[in-house]
């Protein structure tokens, strides 16, 4: 599939626009990383016109090496102090009501960047008193005690994404596995905490696979669901293995509704934070 052309619904526009600028200047300003650029996201133009981004935490150089990821990886630098105040600090610039965080998986700290989420999470919270909070986690190695002190800060959503079905997780993911990430998806759902997850299609997996993934985030709590198409974002990375159509995407939203997520984002250009804004007042409607 090298070199196939993508298909007309996945085109999608530069970022442009004065809000689209004002975001690039306080990201630059205040040396922050998102997954919107760092992940070559194809919906940046679109949240970026709404002054929303997602911010990536603990730097952005990842200890891994998921064959699916555009975020560098290698030895990370010791992390920034600073980080959490900048981040609280940028949301109030860009007026935000509901913020992303996402970081890199730091295997090569003792904690895993526990502690240092925890910090993000209050510093956010004590500077913009109202805004609420979705946090995209690592599985912390599978550490409960560690999925704890996250959950402890209590921000309103916390996803952890499955990423593909249990057959090509192995051959993607670096170090990661299947079923504990569904063990993280669990444990966030035990304490109360809105549970989220996303996978990508395009990788080689089957309908009746996504429906078994499905009844797999269900049956761990997971409330809400992405579902979004896999783009190669370099030679690097593993090539797409199918381009799936936007009606088969459409399907999979009314069937996991049916199977009773409270909300399913399922679309070709859809990634874990698009639209997140919404979802949690979704379920709290």
């Amino acid at each position: 599939m090298a070199g196939r052309r993508k298909p007309e619904w996945l085109k999608v526009r530069l970022p442009q626009g004065k809000i689209s600028m004002q975001v690039n200047e306080v990201v630059r300003t205040h040396r922050l990383h998102t997954i919107c650029t760092d992940g070559l996201c194809p919906n940046r133009s679109e949240c970026w016109a709404r002054g929303t981004a997602t911010f990536m935490v603990g730097g952005d150089v990842c200890t891994r090496s998921c064959k699916f990821c555009h975020v560098k990886t290698g030895r990370p630098s010791a992390l920034d102090p600073k980080e959490p105040e900048n981040i609280a600090r940028s949301v109030k610039l860009l007026q935000l009501r509901h913020a992303v965080i996402t970081s890199v998986d730091r295997d090569d700290l003792p904690d895993l960047g526990a502690a240092h989420w925890v910090r993000v999470i209050q510093a956010v919270r004590a500077a913009n008193p109202g805004v609420t909070m979705e946090t995209l986690i690592p599985d912390f190695q599978g550490r409960p005690e560690l999925i704890s002190l996250v959950l402890g800060a209590r921000p309103e959503v916390v996803s952890h994404n499955l990423e593909t079905v249990r057959r090509l997780s192995k051959s993607i993911r670096s170090r990661a596995t299947y079923e504990a990430s569904l063990e993280v998806i669990r444990q966030v759902a035990a304490s109360g905490v809105v549970a989220k997850s996303g996978v990508m299609l395009g990788l080689g997996e089957t309908r009746e696979e996504i429906l078994e993934t499905m009844d797999d985030l269900r049956s761990a709590g997971c409330s809400v669901m992405t579902i979004g198409q896999y783009l190669q974002p370099s030679e690097k990375n593993v090539e797409v293995a199918e381009y799936v159509r936007p009606e088969t995407f459409e399907e999979y939203r009314r069937i996991g509704k049916e199977k009773g997520f409270a909300h399913v984002e399922s679309a070709p250009l859809v990634r874990s934070s698009y639209h997140a804004e919404k979802h949690r007042l979704m379920i709290n409607d």
